[in-house]
C-alpha cells in the first residue's frame, strides 16, 4: 500500500487531494510540523533535509511534490487526471503544471518565513513587501488563463493539484487581489470538491 508522510500546512496536503480524487488506498503517517518530528533521525532516513511530503510505494521513496503528482498519474491513474500527449491541451498542462514551483511558490515561501516561521524580531518588512508584489504579478497570468476555462488543462488535471494548491495558499496569505475574479471563482471550484477539503484539512 502506498504510504504518505504529511505534515498539516504544507505542500504534503497536494498529495493527499491526489491520493483522494484518484480513490487510492494509502497509509497516512501524520507528523507535527516541528523539528522534534521532521528532524528526527527516522524521517531523515527518508528524507535528507527533513521535509514532507514523503511517499513510499513498495521499495519506493519519493520527495518532491511534483515528481510524486506526475508519478502517481503515471503509475496508478490508469490514465486519468492527464491529456494525452497529442492532444492540444498538453502543452498547457506541463506549463501550468511547472509555472507553480517556479514561479508561485518562491515568493510563497518567503511569505511564509517573514510571518510564520520567523520571530517577530527577525522579520523582514522588506523582504516580505517584495514578495507579495512579486507573487500578486505572478498570479496576473494565471487569473488570465482562467478567463475562458474552468481548469488549467481544460478539464481537472494533475496541474491543478499544483498550482491549484499554490493558488489556495496565496489567497490565504491575502495575496490574490479581489479583482482577480476569475481566480476567485476557481478557488471556489476547488472548495466545493471533497478530496480537496481532504487535502486542505488532514
Amino acid at each position: 500500500m502506498l504510504k504518505l508522510h504529511h505534515a498539516p500546512n504544507s505542500r504534503a496536503g497536494r498529495i493527499v487531494w491526489l491520493l483522494e480524487e484518484l480513490g487510492l488506498p494509502y497509509e497516512l503517517n501524520a507528523m507535527r510540523f516541528h523539528p522534534e518530528d521532521l528532524k528526527s533521525d527516522a524521517h531523515r532516513a527518508r528524507h535528507p533535509l527533513g521535509r514532507v511530503p514523503v511517499l513510499e510505494d513498495g521499495d519506493i521513496t519519493l520527495w518532491e511534490s511534483g515528481a510524486i503528482v506526475e508519478y502517481l498519474i503515471e503509475r496508478h491513474s490508469d490514465g486519468a487526471l492527464k491529456p494525452s500527449k497529442d492532444s492540444a491541451e498538453y502543452p498547457a498542462y506541463l506549463q501550468w503544471l511547472h509555472y507553480c514551483e517556479g514561479m508561485v511558490m518562491p515568493p510563497v515561501n518567503t511569505i511564509v518565513v517573514q510571518t510564520l516561521l520567523l520571530p517577530p524580531e527577525r522579520q523582514n518588512a522588506e523582504a516580505l513587501g517584495q514578495a507579495q508584489k512579486l507573487l500578486t504579478r505572478a498570479l496576473a497570468p494565471v487569473d488570465e488563463r482562467l478567463a475562458n476555462v474552468d481548469y488549467f488543462a481544460g478539464s481537472f488535471s494533475g496541474a491543478d493539484i499544483m498550482l491549484g494548491h499554490a493558488v489556495f495558499m496565496s489567497n490565504r496569505l491575502g495575496c490574490v487581489p479581489d479583482d482577480y475574479a476569475n481566480l476567485k471563482a476557481y478557488i471556489a471550484r476547488l472548495e466545493a470538491r471533497p478530496a480537496f477539503i481532504k487535502g486542505i484539512e488532514t
